[in-house]
């Protein structure tokens, strides 16, 4: 039987339960995540639970909905993600990623460098999650700024910025690609919309807030390590063969190409029922474009480096390793989603914001901070506040559903604090304080989330 709770059978008092159940949940998830540093796939089983009693749920009808979330959206991104994970290393393994990052800095001025490092961040950075993003820029960044004796923040800033706006606009990152499957989004619609978003952020948040912070935390770079390989001195397990800078960019846009095709061809009416709008229907999909580019990756970047068909089983094996934690993570934010969904609770947020004298989109927004803030996840944000946009986007045209998307990938990168792993990922790597994290990172999520709601805001005018 099912135990939703809607606004046509439920009382006041039922309403303010069920918030409160909502804040308590989500306070729950902050705590064991925060003090208890409980690993936040059980602090999100744990978290639902509390949920589930506080708004007077059985626990069993409670578990059937987390689960049934937690595989709905696995289904839905598990594949993708493992597909992008195949891009990602032998985007990284091959040495494309080193290829791409040498040619840019060889053409470019010691003035323009930090424009350059987010050009590069926003190139590699779409086919790689945040995480492997940092892994890889980061000690570039403290490279470059160590022989051209610029600030570390000055080139940092916009190599995060572009890793940012991309993990919360572009899909085929999980988080974009959660929402247009929750929203009914058209997914090329969403990418090209996405990215006239992500330039604009990642050059206010990026490039021209880096000045500002880098005299604000003159943060010196360090000495490399003893041993540390570079570009002119490459590392001992370097590829046999490196792919060009051409080939390596191919790749990495292989996927975005084809959802974009789709996009445009759907554009022409008289494509309809054609074989051409068969195939980039089909190629156009968001699991088909990252199986033919994790397949021509192989073949190109693995094959042609030089591995052995064994290496690059391994390689794929490797891949998959790093994404196990993500995946789980993913899922229990969609379990966590759907049981606020089932409970009613998404009903009431919902007609709450739907009455509110506000936006879709600002609506949308703020859902998305307010998660974001209280969990420190940028995707469990996207998955929660897209089950609670639904009500948002009744009535909307294309268009203005995928604007919603991009709204809420704008609000769950807002404010990035000490609940969220990126934090401490960029504080480590930076060798900064938690203030200074604060005053860079922190204050940079900040204005990619604000500069990004306006942008939304501006397209809305138009489109």
């Amino acid at each position: 039987m099912p135990f939703v709770l809607t606004a046509q059978t439920s009382t006041h008092a039922d309403h303010t339960q069920l918030v409160v159940a909502a804040v308590l949940g989500i306070a729950a998830i902050v705590t064991l995540i925060t003090w208890l540093k409980l690993h936040p796939f059980l602090a999100l089983v744990l978290g639902t639970a509390v949920l589930a009693l506080v708004a007077g749920v059985p626990l069993a009808e409670t578990f059937d909905s987390f689960t049934d979330g937690l595989g709905s959206t696995i289904g839905s991104v598990g594949v993708l993600i493992a597909l992008g994970s195949i891009i990602g290393k032998l985007l990284v393994d091959s040495g494309g990623a080193d290829a791409i990052v040498d040619a840019v800095l060889a053409r470019t001025s010691e003035k323009r460098l930090p424009w350059a490092m987010a050009l590069i961040a926003f190139l590699v950075g779409i086919p790689l999650f945040f995480e492997v993003g940092v892994v890889l820029l980061v000690p570039v960044v403290l490279l470059v700024a160590h022989r051209t004796r610029r600030p570390v923040l000055l080139l940092g800033i916009p190599a995060l910025a572009g890793l940012s706006v991309l993990h919360g606009f572009v899909p085929p990152h999980p988080g974009p690609l959660i929402a247009v499957e929750a929203l009914h989004a058209d997914v090329g619609l969403t990418l090209g919309l996405g990215l006239l978003v992500a330039v604009p952020t990642v050059l206010v948040s990026g490039p021209l807030l880096a000045r500002p912070l880098a005299r604000w935390v003159p943060l010196a770079a360090p000495e490399p390590a003893s041993g540390a390989s570079t570009a002119a001195e490459p590392a001992s397990d370097a590829p046999a063969r490196r792919p060009t800078v051409a080939v390596a960019v191919g790749i990495v846009l292989l996927p975005v190409v084809l959802m974009l095709l789709r996009a445009v061809v759907e554009l022409v009416p008289s494509t309809s029922g054609t074989p051409l709008r068969s195939a980039t229907d089909l190629v156009g999909t968001p699991l088909v474009a990252l199986l033919i580019s994790a397949l021509v990756g192989l073949l190109v970047l693995g094959r042609g480096s030089g591995r052995s068909r064994a290496g690059l089983s391994s390689l794929v094996d490797a891949s998959f390793v790093s994404v196990a934690s993500i995946l789980l993570i993913v899922g229990a934010g969609g379990g966590f989603k759907q049981t606020l969904v089932d409970t009613g609770v998404g009903q009431v947020v919902g007609d709450a914001m739907a009455g509110a004298p506000l936006s879709p989109l600002v609506a949308a927004w703020l859902i998305a901070v307010v998660i974001r803030v209280a969990t420190g996840s940028a995707t469990v944000a996207t998955v929660t506040a897209s089950g609670l946009a639904v009500p948002l986007v009744s009535g909307l045209g294309g268009p203005e559903v995928a604007l919603v998307v991009l709204a809420i990938g704008a609000g769950s990168l807002f404010l990035s604090h000490v609940n969220d792993a990126g934090f401490w990922l960029v504080k480590e790597y930076f060798g900064m304080t938690v203030g200074q994290t604060f005053k860079t990172w922190s204050l940079m999520e900040c204005v990619v989330s604000v500069v990004g709601l306006l942008c939304v805001l501006l397209l809305s005018l138009v489109v």
